[in-house]
């Protein structure tokens, strides 16, 4: 039965303010982040050419930050949980800013690079790069791939922090909406990274495309420092009672109640195992490749100015806020807080979109259909990846466990990202480009399967919002 307007949480003006500053300054801090990960995918193309890196090679660092990623998520959690999400997240921070810089100074070793002859899987390099510091192109590659990774670690901490913030700040009824606002800062990142980098290359070398998007995070540190709370009580606003099934006292939790509360559910690891087929899908496609598709396969050259890609750009960007915001209020408003079912109806849309870009190259319909294929893609896979990483992991784990249960959902998703970086890259290198499409359909229809398994599934102890606005203490 979906929700009345009663039903959903009467709050002050001074508690909705309040809330909307912090989640501006912690999501767009958020945001950033996804610039200082995803411009290694938006550059990639780019890096290519000087260094004599093939698809194998970029692949890599595809496989290196979410292997990194994935496992930093599960394992950092519960100590996100157990600190807070704003030590989280400033931590996080810091080590984002020191990688991506460190990414970019191996421009340094470059004395002249890669010549390369022939087009599509002919195209080959005739000579190697020239490198400073007594470097070969396989060390160079490995501590490049290193020190991604280890950005990757530090990128963990993001989505921890802000689902662990926003568990305390969000009623049960409200997170679905909140899913789609979450998405919103996910395609901004994106969009930031996707559009901006192609950018700072009109005018700048490569190595701006990490050095400028990490200031940018270094700029929000010093924002959120200032003004990101925990909660509102941390904020002066009282305790608010977020509807779910944890425990309302101030106690911190042990690792062992964090733990238990997540990993030993089957309702969790059924849902962590949803968010791993969105990840072989998102990483294999929407997320990850289709830049690189669109130099190879369609012959873009100049990223920043050709049409199917800035469709494709702004397209996936768009979508992705809409698929989010339109499975996060039905999720609310039509099927009652329940999150499954939405997330069933995303993975069937994925299959039918990824058939349909399949055959839309085998029919030869150009780079704007093309476009228009990974728009539809980016309305389904992000429609359910919020519903999963930004409502199902508040819902189930609750204010005191969110960020335990949003590293596990988030970690399997980067998980199977690790398989699809170094797949991918062998798949095209192999076969070419008309065999990346199918690839994730199995995966996609495993999800609805899997999902559907929970179509009635609510958090345990789910309460009803409480009757009384969230106060500040009185000011004397």
């Amino acid at each position: 039965m979906s929700p009345t307007p009663a039903d959903r949480p009467q709050l002050s003006a001074e508690f909705r303010q309040r809330r909307a500053l912090n989640w501006l300054s912690l999501g767009m801090l958020y945001a950033f982040f996804y610039a200082t990960r995803y411009n290694y995918t938006a550059a990639a193309s780019y890096l290519a050419g000087p260094f004599g890196w093939r698809n194998t090679e970029l692949g890599i660092f595809e496989t290196m930050m979410p292997l990194v990623y994935g496992l930093a998520v599960v394992f950092n959690g519960p100590l996100a949980d157990r600190i807070g999400g704003k030590r989280a997240f400033l931590f996080g921070a810091v080590g984002v800013v020191v990688m991506n810089v460190l990414f970019g100074m191996a421009s340094l070793a470059v004395v002249s690079p890669a010549v390369w002859a022939g087009t599509g899987l002919a195209r080959h390099v005739v000579t190697p790069a020239v490198l400073n510091f007594g470097l070969s192109g396989g060390m160079l590659l490995s501590l490049m791939a290193i020190v991604w990774g280890v950005n990757g670690y530090f990128q963990a901490f993001g989505a921890l922090s802000i689902v662990k913030v926003n568990a305390q700040w969000f009623h049960v009824r409200e997170r679905g909406t909140f899913a789609g606002v979450f998405g919103v800062l996910i395609r901004l990142g994106l969009l930031l990274a996707f559009q901006g980098v192609p950018l700072i290359f009109l005018f700048f070398p490569w190595q701006y495309a990490f050095w400028i998007p990490a200031a940018c995070v270094a700029v929000f540190f010093l924002v959120n420092l200032k003004w990101m709370q925990n909660s509102p009580k941390d904020a002066g606003l009282g305790e608010f009672d977020t509807g779910d099934d944890a425990d309302p006292t101030d106690k911190a939790p042990s690792i062992k109640e964090v733990l238990n509360k997540v990993f030993a559910s089957r309702v969790m690891w059924t849902i962590a195992l949803g968010s791993m087929m969105i990840g072989f899908v998102r990483r294999s496609v929407v997320d990850a490749w289709w830049p690189k598709y669109f130099v190879d396969y369609h012959g873009a050259k100049v990223l920043v100015t050709y049409v199917p890609y800035i469709i494709a750009t702004w397209g996936i960007a768009l979508a992705g806020i809409a698929g989010g915001f339109a499975f996060g209020i039905a999720s609310d408003r039509t099927f009652g807080g329940r999150r499954a079912p939405v997330i069933v109806f995303g993975f069937i849309g994925m299959a039918v979109v990824l058939a349909l870009f399949g055959l839309s190259d085998m029919l030869h319909l150009g780079p704007v259909m093309a476009a228009c294929c990974l728009v539809a893609l980016s309305f389904c896979v992000n429609g359910a990846h919020g519903m999963i990483g930004g409502a199902a992991s508040m819902d189930f784990g609750g204010r005191k466990a969110a960020a335990t249960a949003a590293g596990l959902f988030d970690g399997m998703q980067y998980l199977a990202g690790a398989f699809v970086g170094i797949g991918v890259g062998y798949i095209t290198t192999t076969w070419g480009w008309d065999a990346w499409h199918w690839a994730p359909i199995p995966f996609a229809v495993a999800g609805a399967v899997l999902m559907s398994r929970l179509w009635n599934t609510l958090p345990k102890g789910r309460s009803a919002p409480p009757a009384a606005q969230p106060q500040a203490p009185a000011r004397v």
